[in-house]
């Protein structure tokens, strides 16, 4: 699917597959990380069960109001232990299906909150 981007100061997601993300036109075959602040780089996880608790906490140290977590291409819940720094930090955190957190990330981007995307491809 082929996305618009809204204007917004941070990257946007502009299109997303099975086994890819594509971020400013330029495609992702990796899990990443994207910022409504700007940030659009690889993030350390290949695998759901490759997932730890440093992940989330790299996540946290963005200090985002929300983090949209991409689990591939079905929801999986990552383990409380593993998002408390998310919940130290009191910064919310929403799991889905990758596709659905590309959506999701644009329409609050637009918006200009603070948002960052943690997307498993």
């Amino acid at each position: 699917m082929k996305f618009i981007p809204d204007a917004t100061q941070g990257p946007s997601i502009t299109g997303y597959g099975p086994d890819w993300v594509e971020v400013n036109g330029e495609k992702h075959h990796s899990s990443i990380i994207v910022s409504s602040q700007g940030i659009c780089r690889p993030w350390a996880c290949t695998r759901f069960e490759d997932l730890t608790e440093e992940l989330f906490q790299e996540l946290a140290a963005l200090a985002p109001e929300l983090v949209l977590f991409g689990s591939g291409s079905k929801i999986r819940f990552p383990h409380p232990k593993w998002i408390s720094p998310l919940y130290s930090a009191r910064i919310g955190i929403e799991t889905m299906d990758t596709q659905a957190a590309c959506r999701t990330y644009n329409f609050l981007s637009g918006e200009g909150r603070k948002v960052v995307a943690a997307l498993m491809v």
